[in-house]
């Protein structure tokens, strides 16, 4: 097999194969032999979260299911579907998700599993859509633990320990436009003295900084209602679309302007058709209490200029509290703070570590899918090592990664 790596390209897996099956009971099967095993979703951790020296199980092969229930409030689909597809099936009978990622392409169960997020004081990560989940166990038994179960808040955002995630049923609701604005050159004053307000002003809001200064390069608003004013809080509306990264095609990036249009193609920045470029980049993200995003920005602001000497863009988002034991939002509402690095791990990993330090003192949580070097405390982890042990007695899911978050 030849060497096989994430999106990204920082990580070569060291899987002795890839399994592909093409039904449920062929996944069953392959589970049950299988001696040590991780589930492989679209490939967009920057981590070895994924990896194993056993086997990697894609479950991209599976047939396509978007099962809608009568009552139109939730839908089932299986572990392979990308967030994408499922939105445009979706769509096309009326229905939406509450929120979506900055890109479309990934996995359903590869960003539930890792509470991956959109933005929005009001909004949930992914996860919190989910009101069952349907896992093969490492003995090859499917069970489906479901919202109100005792385990629940423990299987959702599981990061794969719990076994291979084959099927999802998500909370949907009726489908809804929304207006994308760019504004640019946010100025300092205005984020120390409005941020509360400016990260609430819209379904979903986006800042964007190189860290080059104290200003906010771009702020993206995602309204249900239309914007008249051609500043905000001291930003000024873009006279055309923007890339969050300079110097990038916008052309890739979801329509702006305030033209009115589905959910699906305004929540995401980035247009499914596009495929993103892979190998050009690395990802850390820390989310602190809301109620401290004025500190953390703050706190960032210390180490500034060794940030944007190896920074691609940084993007500040909100998050709403939920209960799930290993969701970086668990029981606070949160800021999570973004960082798209360049593609030198070398150079990367020191300046990872002074954004924890600086952090820290806030309760910085860490996204589990993306690079981080200090060792997480994880909000419900001995609960969560009891249920991964209860699921999975033999190890079987275990890597190196969760042997070490989980000790």
């Amino acid at each position: 097999m030849e060497p096989l790596t994430n999106w990204a390209g920082n990580i070569t897996f060291g899987a002795r194969r890839v399994l592909r099956p093409r039904s449920l009971d062929e996944a069953r099967e392959l589970i049950t032999a299988a001696t040590k095993l991780r589930v492989l979703g679209s490939g967009h951790s920057f981590n070895r979260l994924a990896d194993t020296d056993g086997d990697l199980l894609s479950l991209a092969g599976l047939p396509r299911t978007v099962e809608i229930a009568p009552d139109r409030r939730t839908v089932r689909v299986d572990g392979g579907i990308r967030y994408g597809d499922l939105a445009t099936r979706l769509h096309a009978e009326g229905l939406a998700l509450h929120n979506m990622a900055s890109l479309p392409h990934i996995s359903v169960a590869g960003a539930v599993a890792t509470a991956t997020h959109g933005s929005g004081v009001g909004n949930g990560n992914l996860a919190t859509a989910v009101a069952a989940v349907e896992i093969i166990r490492a003995d090859g038994e499917l069970v489906t633990v479901s919202r109100g179960d005792t385990d629940f808040p423990g299987s959702v955002a599981a990061l794969g320990a719990l076994g291979a995630v084959v099927a999802l049923t998500l909370d949907v609701q009726p489908a809804f436009e929304l207006r994308q604005y760019v504004y640019e050159n946010l100025p300092a004053a205005s984020v120390r003295s409005d941020l509360p307000a400016i990260l609430a002003d819209g379904y979903s809001v986006s800042l964007f900084t190189r860290w080059t200064s104290a200003d906010v390069d771009q702020v993206w608003l995602k309204r249900l209602d239309p914007m008249t004013a051609p500043t905000f809080h001291g930003a000024t509306l873009a006279d055309g679309p923007r890339h969050p990264v300079p110097g990038m095609p916008t052309g890739n990036c979801t329509q702006q302007g305030g033209v009115p249009g589905p959910w699906h193609e305004r929540l995401p920045h980035f247009r499914m058709e596009f495929t993103p470029s892979s190998g050009e980049e690395l990802q850390s993200e820390f989310h602190v209490p809301l109620d401290r995003a004025g500190d953390a920005i703050d706190a960032v602001a210390q180490v500034r200029e060794r940030v944007a000497a190896v920074l691609q863009v940084s993007e500040v988002r909100t998050i709403a509290a939920d209960d799930l034991w290993l969701s970086p939002n668990h029981e606070r509402d949160s800021l999570a703070l973004h960082f798209t690095w360049i593609a030198d791990t070398e150079a990367v990993l020191p300046v990872v570590a002074d954004v924890e330090k600086v952090l820290a003192p806030l309760g910085a949580r860490p996204h589990l899918g993306k690079i981080f070097t200090s060792a997480p405390e994880l909000p419900r982890a001995a609960e969560f090592s009891a249920l991964v042990q209860r699921f999975d007695p033999t190890a079987k899911f275990r890597n190196d990664f969760l042997d070490r978050l989980l000790s």
